[in-house]
């Protein structure tokens, strides 16, 4: 079991607009014969860590995945626990967007700088 973190992202207004007001996450599952279960975790942050996103997947041998998340809030914060042996098999990445669609650059977590 491994569980990783996005650690707490700061999004702030900037002129009025968050940089994201939403976020994808992609899972990949590199392993070609186990099955990966990924419980994912999304909080908000203010003056206490609130949940507000909590799912349970199954993800297949060589199976990618997407989803996306709410994230129109000041701070935020993923975390992703994997199960069983196939956690250095999982490919995790986490994307911010606008709200027309578009990354937020600066709001992108990708697996080799996730927190362990």
């Amino acid at each position: 079991m491994a569980i990783l973190s996005t650690g707490p992202v700061e999004n702030n207004p900037v002129s009025g607009v968050r940089p994201t007001q939403s976020v994808t996450v992609r899972i990949v599952n590199l392993s070609s014969v186990s099955t990966a279960g990924l419980l994912i975790e999304g909080h908000y942050l203010n003056t206490l860590r609130n949940l507000y996103v909590s799912e349970v997947l199954s993800v297949a041998p060589n199976e990618a995945l997407s989803r996306d998340y709410f994230a129109d809030l000041d701070a935020f914060e993923f975390m992703f626990t994997t199960n069983g042996n196939v956690e250095t098999e999982l490919g995790i990445s986490v994307w911010g967007k606008q709200a027309d669609g578009q990354l937020a650059e600066v709001h992108r977590v990708v697996a080799h700088e996730k927190l362990a």
